[in-house]
């Protein structure tokens, strides 16, 4: 009976649908949460204490989480408010949740939409008002009569794009509702989020914040090496290259996504080469293709105007091997009409420019000429150049 089982496995093995690697590669992915979370003991406390009396159909302070990429908000935020929504089940209490990453569903239409359906409640992909999907939403509320937590990840990103008035709606809700109660968890890579938001928002939050600190190597190896027991067949990875991954995720700023990233593309890489085992080698292909990838994804999302500044300073800097701000501003003005735009001032481009730096795309440093002053000079990254002229192409 064995050797038919190992005869089918061997067949399908072949056929590309059995992976001598992975036994389950979804736990390296960023959206699943696993029953613990480690190194996260005290985030998971304190933001139980505030949520808690969500479990009785009380309605706790909105709350703010903050912390770089990868330092795991979103895991502990769904995996609190899950806890909760059983336990309030288990008292029969009515307590449901939306999670909406907002960098994803980016316009106050889909947000709303998706925050709705998690009632169950319908929304055609167009042709209503934001107004409309609000209403629908408030009376879906009211008819259900419960406790609905609303998650909004990344509402920086979400903010900084379309402005603040659907969080300002959203922060308000209660004072429109009459049997249902709402509160939000923002989650935000921003700590000046707040300060920078109207103040007729920021006396609405009322919030509580929790700051998340990056993960150092030995954390994330303990994060990685829980996962990879679910994630790989026994014997196929080792200690060691947990480890690797674990420390070139530490340089990033203690990025557990980026960790489990570099555990997941490296196992790939592994079965599309056939191998029986992963291997530092295969970590190292790994980080290239992800920072190829990372490269291209940011340059291709970049708005218009952006990408018309970076591919003005790519090509000043290929010819001249640097560009000066005041080069690229003169540049990019003839660009910008050349595509019927109406170019942004100097000091906007001048602040692209520092934002194209701090994504690493460019390295832009301010030189002291002497009696000629002080300017920025800006140089590409050779190592990414043909990604960035990939990217950039439909400029052409």
């Amino acid at each position: 009976m064995s050797s038919d089982i190992d005869l089918i496995e061997e067949v399908l093995r072949k056929r590309g649908l059995v992976s001598r690697i992975f036994a389950n590669r979804e736990v390296l992915h960023p959206d699943y949460i696993p029953e613990t979370l480690p190194h996260r003991e005290r985030e998971i406390a304190k933001l139980a204490e505030i949520l808690v009396i969500s479990a009785k159909g009380e309605r706790p302070s909105n709350v703010f989480l903050y912390g770089l990429t990868g330092t795991g908000k979103t895991a502990v935020a769904k995996y609190v408010v899950k806890k909760l929504v059983e336990k309030a089940s288990s008292y029969g209490v009515k307590l449901n949740y939306a999670y909406v990453n907002t960098r994803k569903v980016d316009t106050a239409y889909k947000v709303l939409a998706s925050i709705a359906s998690s009632l169950g409640l319908r929304v055609p992909h167009t042709g209503l008002a934001v107004s409309e999907i609000y209403r629908r939403y408030v009376s879906a509320l009211d008819s259900w009569g419960g406790l609905h937590i609303v998650i909004l990840d990344e509402i920086d990103f979400f903010v900084k794009k379309n402005g603040d008035d659907l969080l300002y709606k959203l922060l308000r809700v209660n004072e429109d509702l009459l049997n249902a109660r709402v509160s939000i968890i923002g989650i935000t890579n921003d700590l000046n989020f707040v300060e920078e938001l109207d103040p007729r928002v920021r006396s609405s939050l009322g919030e509580e914040e929790i700051v998340f600190q990056p993960y150092n190597a030995d954390q994330l190896f303990t994060i990685l090496k829980q996962r990879a027991e679910l994630a790989f067949k026994p014997g196929v990875i080792d200690d060691s290259v947990i480890s690797y991954c674990a420390a070139l995720a530490a340089r990033e700023h203690g990025d557990a996504r980026r960790a489990l990233d570099l555990l997941r593309v490296s196992g790939e890489i592994a079965e599309r080469e056939g191998a029986d085992r992963v291997t530092v080698e295969h970590v190292k292909k790994a980080s290239v293709e992800l920072e190829e990838n990372r490269v291209y994804q940011s340059v291709v999302s970049l708005p218009l105007h952006q990408k018309l500044v970076l591919k003005t300073i790519l090509e000043i800097a290929m010819s001249r091997g640097q560009a000066t701000t005041g080069e690229v501003y003169t540049r990019y003005v003839e660009r910008a009409k050349q595509h019927s735009l109406e170019p942004l001032t100097m000091r906007r481009v001048s602040d692209i420019i520092s934002q194209l730096d701090m994504m690493g795309l460019i390295v832009a440093e301010v030189v002291n000429r002497g009696r000629h002053g002080v300017t920025k000079v800006i140089r590409i990254r050779s190592d990414i150049v043909p990604i960035i002229e990939r990217a950039l192409r439909e400029l052409d």
